[in-house]
Protein backbone atom coordinates (compact mmCIF):
# COMPACT_ATOMS: atom_id res chain seq x y z
CA UNK A 1 0.00 0.00 0.00
CA UNK A 2 1.48 3.74 -0.96
CA UNK A 3 1.85 5.92 1.62
CA UNK A 4 -1.03 8.70 2.06
CA UNK A 5 0.30 11.88 2.89
CA UNK A 6 -3.72 12.96 3.92
CA UNK A 7 -3.25 9.90 6.09
CA UNK A 8 -0.17 11.03 7.63
CA UNK A 9 -0.59 14.67 8.47
CA UNK A 10 -3.67 13.58 10.69
CA UNK A 11 -1.59 11.41 12.21
CA UNK A 12 0.34 14.35 12.89
CA UNK A 13 -2.23 16.20 14.42
CA UNK A 14 -2.92 13.51 16.67
CA UNK A 15 0.25 13.72 17.91
CA UNK A 16 1.08 17.11 18.41
CA UNK A 17 -2.27 17.60 19.85
CA UNK A 18 -0.78 14.90 22.47
CA UNK A 19 2.52 17.15 22.70
CA UNK A 20 0.59 20.37 23.32
CA UNK A 21 -2.01 18.68 26.15
CA UNK A 22 1.35 17.40 28.05
CA UNK A 23 2.67 20.88 27.82
CA UNK A 24 -0.63 22.44 28.45
CA UNK A 25 -0.83 20.47 31.32
CA UNK A 26 2.46 21.38 32.61
CA UNK A 27 3.45 17.17 32.45
CA UNK A 28 7.13 17.70 33.06
CA UNK A 29 8.74 15.58 30.04
CA UNK A 30 11.15 15.98 27.08
CA UNK A 31 8.26 16.65 24.46
CA UNK A 32 11.19 15.12 21.84
CA UNK A 33 11.16 12.11 24.14
CA UNK A 34 7.17 12.22 24.13
CA UNK A 35 7.10 12.51 20.51
CA UNK A 36 9.75 9.52 20.10
CA UNK A 37 7.65 7.52 22.04
CA UNK A 38 4.48 8.22 20.14
CA UNK A 39 6.56 7.51 16.79
CA UNK A 40 7.54 4.14 18.02
CA UNK A 41 3.57 3.15 19.07
CA UNK A 42 2.45 3.48 15.58
CA UNK A 43 0.92 -0.06 14.71
CA UNK A 44 2.42 -1.88 11.61
CA UNK A 45 -0.52 -1.83 9.94
CA UNK A 46 -1.17 1.80 9.98
CA UNK A 47 2.41 2.19 9.36
CA UNK A 48 1.96 0.60 6.04
CA UNK A 49 -0.28 3.77 5.07
CA UNK A 50 1.84 6.74 6.52
CA UNK A 51 4.78 8.52 5.17
CA UNK A 52 6.66 7.63 8.33
CA UNK A 53 9.73 9.99 7.21
CA UNK A 54 7.33 12.75 6.30
CA UNK A 55 5.52 12.39 9.65
CA UNK A 56 8.86 12.68 11.61
CA UNK A 57 9.55 15.69 9.32
CA UNK A 58 6.16 17.49 10.29
CA UNK A 59 6.12 16.86 14.06
CA UNK A 60 9.59 17.44 14.44
CA UNK A 61 9.14 20.62 12.41
CA UNK A 62 6.69 22.21 13.99
CA UNK A 63 7.92 21.25 17.39
CA UNK A 64 11.55 23.08 16.33
CA UNK A 65 9.99 26.25 14.70
CA UNK A 66 6.73 26.68 16.62
CA UNK A 67 7.96 30.39 17.36
CA UNK A 68 8.47 31.27 14.08
CA UNK A 69 5.03 29.43 12.92
CA UNK A 70 3.36 31.09 15.88
CA UNK A 71 4.34 34.33 15.04
CA UNK A 72 3.09 34.41 11.13
CA UNK A 73 -0.31 32.81 12.50
CA UNK A 74 -0.39 35.26 15.29
CA UNK A 75 0.52 38.49 12.69
CA UNK A 76 -3.09 37.21 11.05
CA UNK A 77 -5.45 35.91 13.58
CA UNK A 78 -8.12 38.62 14.40
CA UNK A 79 -10.65 38.31 17.20
CA UNK A 80 -8.36 34.82 18.10
CA UNK A 81 -5.61 33.81 20.24
CA UNK A 82 -3.95 30.64 19.75
CA UNK A 83 -4.34 30.06 22.99
CA UNK A 84 -8.06 29.94 22.73
CA UNK A 85 -7.99 27.55 19.90
CA UNK A 86 -8.26 23.99 20.86
CA UNK A 87 -5.56 22.01 20.68
CA UNK A 88 -6.49 20.25 17.72
CA UNK A 89 -7.16 23.23 15.70
CA UNK A 90 -3.79 24.64 16.74
CA UNK A 91 -2.04 21.39 15.44
CA UNK A 92 -3.94 21.78 12.01
CA UNK A 93 -2.82 25.53 11.75
CA UNK A 94 0.82 24.86 12.86
CA UNK A 95 1.33 22.05 10.56
CA UNK A 96 0.61 23.63 7.50
CA UNK A 97 1.89 27.07 8.56
CA UNK A 98 5.21 24.73 8.97
CA UNK A 99 4.30 23.43 5.13
CA UNK A 100 3.74 26.61 3.46
CA UNK A 101 6.99 27.89 4.81
CA UNK A 102 9.59 25.38 5.65
CA UNK A 103 8.43 22.74 2.47
CA UNK A 104 8.61 22.25 -0.63
CA UNK A 105 4.29 21.13 -0.72
CA UNK A 106 2.21 23.07 -3.55
CA UNK A 107 0.43 25.74 -1.35
CA UNK A 108 -2.54 25.01 -2.33
CA UNK A 109 -2.31 21.68 -0.99
CA UNK A 110 -1.27 22.80 2.15
CA UNK A 111 -4.23 25.06 2.72
CA UNK A 112 -6.90 22.40 0.95
CA UNK A 113 -5.40 20.04 3.35
CA UNK A 114 -5.67 22.09 6.44
CA UNK A 115 -8.99 23.15 5.74
CA UNK A 116 -10.04 19.45 4.80
CA UNK A 117 -9.02 18.39 8.47
CA UNK A 118 -10.43 21.61 10.38
CA UNK A 119 -14.04 20.67 8.41
CA UNK A 120 -12.82 17.03 9.70
CA UNK A 121 -11.98 18.07 13.19
CA UNK A 122 -12.82 21.52 14.07
CA UNK A 123 -16.33 23.86 14.16
CA UNK A 124 -17.11 25.70 10.93
CA UNK A 125 -16.13 28.72 12.70
CA UNK A 126 -12.34 27.43 12.95
CA UNK A 127 -12.16 25.97 9.52
CA UNK A 128 -13.23 29.46 8.21
CA UNK A 129 -10.77 31.64 10.52
CA UNK A 130 -7.91 28.72 9.80
CA UNK A 131 -8.77 29.37 5.72
CA UNK A 132 -8.13 33.00 6.36
CA UNK A 133 -5.04 32.66 7.82
CA UNK A 134 -3.24 30.45 5.69
CA UNK A 135 -4.85 32.79 2.72
CA UNK A 136 -3.00 35.21 3.65
CA UNK A 137 -0.20 34.21 5.16
CA UNK A 138 -0.13 32.79 0.84
CA UNK A 139 -0.82 36.24 -0.45
CA UNK A 140 2.32 37.33 1.83
CA UNK A 141 4.87 34.90 0.17
CA UNK A 142 3.52 35.58 -3.35
CA UNK A 143 3.40 39.23 -3.07
CA UNK A 144 7.21 38.80 -1.69
CA UNK A 145 7.74 36.22 -4.17
CA UNK A 146 8.19 33.23 -1.83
Amino acid sequence: MKANRTITREKAMTILYQVFLYKKNKINCNVKDVTDEMLRDIEPEERKKIDTEFLENLINGVIDNIEEIDKYILKYLENWTIERLGLTDQAIIRISVYELIYTDTPDLVCINEAIELAKRYSDEKVAKMINGVLDKIYHEREDNGK
